[in-house]
């Protein structure tokens, strides 16, 4: 099986939340469970803003915040469960075991992963990776690059809901 890509241009938050949203529609539509999905990117880039989007256009109404110091927090939107996992704060990778997060990855529950290389070698592979880059753009404002992969036919049926997607603009 073969890995597929795009690459988008996000502008400006709007994007990058209405790129959750894409990412909202195309899981809950297909209905993929145990979908794995890592988010990489510098501090700022993006990531748990793009969860943000993801969980509100899934239906979730309270605070979307970064697990930075829970290490995970739960959302139940749409009949799914959604696992935000922020792994910036481990210092060895056997933490993430010692912390019983393996468990998490074996159900259905669909797994949003902030820093996944702290957790590495454990981490199961991922559906879909998005890599979030920061951008100078007009010589002052920032935009964001969104780099997708899909490593999986979740993750490519997944890929092919955000590829629909009229908001969204390639790179």
């Amino acid at each position: 099986m073969h890995a597929e890509h795009l690459t988008l241009a996000l502008p400006s938050e709007s994007e990058t939340l209405a790129l959750g949203g894409a990412l909202a529609a195309a899981i809950i539509g297909n209905r993929l469970p145990g979908m794995v999905i890592w988010l990489e990117g510098e501090l700022g880039a993006g990531k748990t803003t793009l969860v943000r989007g993801l969980l509100r256009a899934a239906g979730e109404t309270g605070p979307v915040k970064s697990p930075t110091y829970t290490l995970l927090e739960l959302h139940v939107v749409s009949g799914l469960h959604f696992y935000h996992f922020d792994f910036y704060r481990l210092n060895q990778a056997d933490e993430y075991l010692d912390a019983g997060l393996d468990e998490y990855f074996s159900g259905s529950g669909i797994c949003l992963v902030e820093w996944p290389d702290k957790a590495a070698p454990y981490l199961p592979a991922a559906d879909m990776r998005i890599e979030l880059q920061v951008e100078p753009r007009d010589g002052e404002s920032v935009g964001r690059i969104a780099r997708i992969t899909a490593n999986s036919e979740r993750g490519r049926t997944c890929l092919a809901g955000v590829k629909s997607s009229s908001t969204l603009r390639p790179a």
